[in-house]
C-alpha cells in the first residue's frame, strides 16, 4: 500500500509539472531529454543483462510502448497541459485510458465491456464531458485544443498499455525499450534544430524540480513501485486505489500552482474517479492477483 500511495503521489506530481512547464525556464524538449535520459543512466547495468530479452520483443509491441509512452506521448501531455490545467491532466489523460482500451480489445475481438465495467466507462464519458462543457459555449478554442491533445496523450498511453501487455517485459526491461529509443529520438530532434532547448540557460531550481519528479520519480520510481504494488495486492485493488490520482491532482494544484477548482472540475473529477474503479472491476472469478502486471509499468 505504502508502494502504491507513492505511485499515486508520482502521477500527480507529473499532472501538475506537465502544467508548471508552461511557466518554467525549461523547454519542452529539456523536460523529454531528464524523462528519459535519467532512467537509462540509474538502470544502465541492469538493462545491459537485459538487453537480449529487450531486443527479442516483436516491432508491433515495441512501437506500442515507444509511440504510446514516449516522446509522442510526453510532448503531446505537456502541450495539452500549458493549455488547461493540472486538473484536466490528471483526469483526463488516465481517466481516458479505461475508455481506449476497451475500445482497442474490441477491435481486436475481445468483446463489449459489460455490466459494472460498461458503466464505468460510460460515466468516465459524462466525466470528460462535464470538464470541457463550458469551453464549447461560449468556445474557447485554446482549452479545447488542449484538451484535444490530452485526449491523444490518453488514447497513445492506452496503445502503450496493450503493447506492454504484449512485450512480456519485467519493469526494469519496459523502462529500457521505453527510455533508450525515446531519449535516441528527442535527442536528434534537439541536435537537429527541430526542438529548440533551453537547458544551457535554464534556472537550477527548474532543473532540479524536472529531474526529481520526470526522471527519477515519474521515470524510474513510478514504473517500479507500481509493478511492486500489483504483485503484492493484485490488479484491481491496486486500480481502485491509483484511481485517486485525479483527486490528488485536484488538490495538490490548489496550494502548489494555485489552481481554484471550477465547478466542471468538482462534477467532472469524481464522475471520472468512479468510472475508473468501475471499468477496472473484474468478475470475481478473475479478480485473483495475476502473477504479471496487465497494466502500465511505467507512468
Amino acid at each position: 500500500m505504502a508502494a502504491l500511495f507513492v505511485t499515486v503521489a508520482i502521477w500527480a506530481a507529473f499532472a501538475l509539472s506537465a502544467r508548471a512547464l508552461s511557466s518554467s525556464t525549461l523547454l519542452p524538449a529539456d523536460a523529454a531529454l531528464l524523462r528519459f535520459g535519467v532512467p537509462l543512466a540509474v538502470l544502465l547495468p541492469a538493462l545491459w543483462k537485459r538487453r537480449r530479452a529487450v531486443a527479442a520483443v516483436r516491432p508491433g509491441p515495441a512501437a506500442k510502448i515507444v509511440c504510446g509512452a514516449g516522446v509522442p506521448f510526453f510532448l503531446a501531455a505537456m502541450h495539452g497541459g500549458a493549455l488547461t490545467s493540472a486538473a484536466f491532466v490528471g483526469s483526463i489523460v488516465p481517466g481516458m485510458v479505461p475508455l481506449f482500451v476497451a475500445a482497442l480489445m474490441t477491435a481486436r475481438g475481445r468483446g463489449m465491456p459489460r455490466g459494472t465495467q460498461a458503466g464505468g466507462l460510460v460515466l468516465i464519458a459524462v466525466g470528460v464531458a462535464a470538464l470541457v462543457w463550458r469551453y464549447v459555449v461560449p468556445v474557447d478554442a485554446a482549452v479545447l485544443e488542449g484538451a484535444g491533445t490530452l485526449l491523444v496523450a490518453s488514447g497513445l498511453w492506452a496503445l502503450y498499455t496493450v503493447g506492454l501487455r504484449d512485450a512480456g517485459l519485467d519493469p526494469v526491461g519496459s523502462i529500457g525499450l521505453l527510455c533508450l529509443p525515446s531519449f535516441a529520438v528527442i535527442g536528434l530532434l534537439v541536435l537537429t534544430g527541430v526542438l529548440p532547448t533551453g537547458l544551457a540557460h535554464a534556472a537550477g531550481a527548474d532543473i532540479a524540480l524536472f529531474l526529481v519528479v520526470q526522471g527519477l520519480g515519474v521515470g524510474l520510481c513510478a514504473g517500479l513501485l507500481y509493478a511492486f504494488a500489483i504483485r503484492r495486492l493484485g490488479a484491481e485493488r491496486s486500480s481502485v486505489v491509483g484511481s485517486l490520482s485525479p483527486v490528488a491532482v485536484v488538490l495538490l494544484a490548489v496550494p502548489v500552482l494555485g489552481e481554484s477548482p471550477t465547478a466542471a472540475v468538482l462534477i467532472g473529477v469524481p464522475l471520472i474517479t468512479v468510472g475508473v474503479v468501475l471499468a477496472n472491476r473484474r468478475p470475481a472469478a478473475a479478480a485473483r492477483p495475476l502473477p504479471r502486471p496487465e497494466v502500465p509499468a511505467d507512468a
